[in-house]
């Protein structure tokens, strides 16, 4: 009886530690690119349609980070994740994932999407050479009824414009700054 416990136990961690090795694959063969920038596309156009000034925003920027689809979920203890694209002149150049944790007064889940515009090309370049990127106090936001009216003035002086939109869920507000964005391989 004692010999059948153990075989079990030593079953259900081989078990755990296959789950687990298979989910830290490094993406060879699988469809999480495409998958992404699907993802991305719909997030992107949604963005264009709803605030017409992004588009023109896009046009000017260095490049765009889409992050179509984070979650974020909290009881006291909160985290959020997404994983998006990072696109120049229109083009996926690399993936991102993206991370938070906060602690608090907190209770609830939601889910939204954000783009990071970067404004400059040193912007762009320090966030591509980072390890893993925390958007912060070179940060500036853009509310989404500003989204119609983005100009010169929102973007002319800030390196990184961030625009959080289509929320939906039980958290009021969502913000950006503390997420540490990481390349992966999808």
């Amino acid at each position: 009886m004692r010999q059948n416990m153990v075989s079990r136990r030593v079953f259900i961690a081989g078990l755990s530690a296959t789950t687990g090795l298979a989910a830290c694959s490094n993406g060879v063969g699988s469809n999480g690119g495409p998958t992404i920038d699907a993802r991305v596309n719909v997030a992107r156009d949604y963005l264009f349609q709803s605030f017409p000034g992004t588009r023109d925003l896009a046009a000017r920027s260095a490049g765009v980070l889409y992050m179509p689809l984070v979650t974020e979920a909290g009881l006291g203890v909160g985290a959020s994740y997404g994983r998006g694209a990072l696109r120049i002149n229109g083009a996926t150049v690399d993936y991102y994932s993206s991370a938070k944790g906060s602690i608090g007064f907190q209770i609830g889940a939601q889910q939204y999407a954000h783009a990071l515009f970067f404004m400059t090309p040193t912007a762009l370049a320090d966030f591509r050479s980072s390890r893993g990127w925390v958007a912060g106090a070179d940060l500036r936001y853009a509310t989404p009824d500003q989204g119609g009216s983005i100009g010169k003035d929102t973007t002319e002086i800030d390196p990184v414009v961030a625009l959080v939109y289509g929320q939906s869920g039980l958290i009021a507000g969502a913000t950006i700054a503390g997420t540490k964005y990481t390349r992966i391989i999808p």
